[in-house]
């Protein structure tokens, strides 16, 4: 497959996984590499979709950021000169540090990764937006519910 092929084929992709065919979770040495910010063969598309889209899109970010933050922490605790405290410091505040840029850069971050795998651009926002949406229309629907209930049993007394 050339390299315009796959480019062309974005604009087919939709935000339903189902549409993208089946969700294939990568084993756990890909994972890792997906964490590091490597891309994903074409079967881990869907899986991607679900996985910068879904309901705890952000915890997995969240989690994919230490895992990027694992190998320099993990070189200043062992490669640094010093007392150990010092060091400790030192990679709790880059840590510190790391968390807030990735947290920063969130949104940009999971759409880059849906359009490494293939998706177009805008695709985690769209998605995220239709969340919120449907989460408010569930809150609103209990609220209205509550209120009914309320309702009749003032009305009942």
């Amino acid at each position: 497959m050339g390299a315009g092929a796959g480019f062309a084929d974005r604009g087919a992709l939709t935000t339903d996984p189902g549409a993208a065919g089946p969700v294939v979770r990568p084993g756990p040495l890909r994972w890792v590499w997906y964490a590091l910010g490597g891309g994903l063969p074409a079967r881990h598309r869907s899986w991607v979709l679900h996985d910068t889209t879904t309901r705890t899109w952000a915890l997995r970010h969240v989690l994919r950021a230490m895992v990027q933050l694992t190998i320099p922490i993990a070189l200043v605790l062992t490669l640094v000169p010093g007392p150990f405290w010092i060091r400790g410091m030192a990679a709790l505040g880059g840590v510190a540090l790391g968390l807030i840029f990735s947290l920063a850069y969130m949104p940009e971050t999971t759409e880059h990764r849906l359009v490494k795998a293939g998706y177009p651009a805008g695709t985690a926002q769209a998605a995220h937006e239709a969340a919120q949406k449907q989460r408010q229309a569930a809150e609103s629907a209990r609220k209205r519910a509550a209120a009914a209930r309320r309702a009749q049993r003032h009305r009942d007394r």
